[in-house]
């Protein structure tokens, strides 16, 4: 019969191990965001649990930031995790312009290039190749006129346009500093286990 000594000598190795394998998994493959606010109303809402791909922009090296393989671009209509560049606060955010597009946002409504996104009468856009619910509930939030966004940066901001702190306050985030992308609700609070992919 082993003793607990002979027992923590023979196992804690491979239980360290184990332990070091599941978070270098969660910081280069997949993770989950818990969602804590109401900005992305309609389409999140605080309390929601979502799973996060982390390698889909580009595999990492897990606990850095040094990128092994290139992934898909950032692309506008994606709902991506990153650190607020004013406070480090990581947020959840939908993208709604890209590298070389030019951004106008009037009361709450998005326009790209020139072109309203909106999607027939109502809050409904076209963002990217996703159809979005917008939440004009409280307004529309602050104007952007004539915003060029540059090559590697995004402009990032929530689905309740009234109620975010986005993208709109803090500025654009550079492609690089994007955690992951949202690629669904696996649990909502009143609803229990769900899948609905975004």
């Amino acid at each position: 019969m082993k003793t607990k000594k002979n027992w923590i000598r023979s196992e804690l190795p491979s239980l360290l191990l184990l332990i070091l394998g599941v978070m270098a998994f969660r910081s280069s493959f997949a993770d989950h965001y818990y969602v804590p606010s109401g900005s992305m109303e309609n389409t999140l809402f605080s309390g929601d649990r979502v799973l996060v791909s982390k390698s889909a922009y580009g595999l990492r090296v897990p606990f850095i930031k040094v990128e092994l393989l290139d992934g898909e671009a950032v692309e506008r209509g994606d709902v991506v995790i990153f650190d607020s560049p004013r406070d480090g606060t990581r947020l959840i955010k939908r993208i709604v312009g890209v590298g070389g597009d030019r951004i106008d946002i009037n009361a709450g409504h998005l326009w790209v290039g020139g072109e309203s996104v909106a999607h027939g009468v109502g809050s409904t856009e076209v963002i990217g190749d996703k159809l979005v619910g917008i939440n004009l509930d409280h307004g529309g939030g602050p104007d952007i006129a004539l915003l060029l966004i540059p090559d590697g940066m995004l402009l990032a901001i929530g689905d309740h346009r009234g109620r975010s702190l986005d993208g709109r306050f803090f500025g654009l985030v550079a492609e690089s500093e994007i955690y992951g992308k949202a690629l669904g609700i696996y649990r909502r609070r009143d609803e229990g286990f769900v899948w609905r992919p975004l």
